[in-house]
């Protein structure tokens, strides 16, 4: 059964950092292209950053540049989100995503930040940044 498992989010004071873990099964998490989106209160979901399978490429958001990275352990099927200096604008919910099987090859090399290019989805995990 295909799955992806988000887990680090949590309660963080601005300025302060978190790890975010997207832990993959169920399928081979060297082929795909994964995608990190948040989605906060009111607002339409947004891709965050996304990193392609065999070159690990990757894409952010103007808003978390320089702030955010991310990576990937196809050994341990996991992608990470490192959020550093995080802000109180970053509060939402977190979503990893895989990318869609027909776009699996395009996406050696690239990757894709908007959420119609991904088709399986985990369950999120709240971020709340606040004093």
């Amino acid at each position: 059964q295909l799955q992806l498992v988000e887990s680090g989010g949590g309660l963080v004071q601005p300025g302060g950092s978190l790890r975010l873990s997207c832990a993959a099964s169920g399928f081979t998490l060297d082929y795909y292209a994964i995608g990190w989106f948040r989605q906060a209160p009111g607002k339409e979901r947004e891709g965050v950053s996304c990193i392609s399978s065999r070159d690990r490429s990757t894409n952010y958001a103007d808003s978390v540049k320089g702030r955010f990275t991310i990576s990937r352990d196809n050994a341990k099927n996991t992608v990470y989100l490192q959020m550093n200096s995080l802000k109180p604008e970053d509060t939402a919910v977190y979503y990893c995503a895989r990318i869609k099987s027909v776009l699996a090859t395009t996406s050696q090399a690239m990757c894709f930040m908007s959420p119609v290019s991904y088709d399986y989805w985990g369950q999120g995990t709240q971020v709340t940044v606040s004093s």
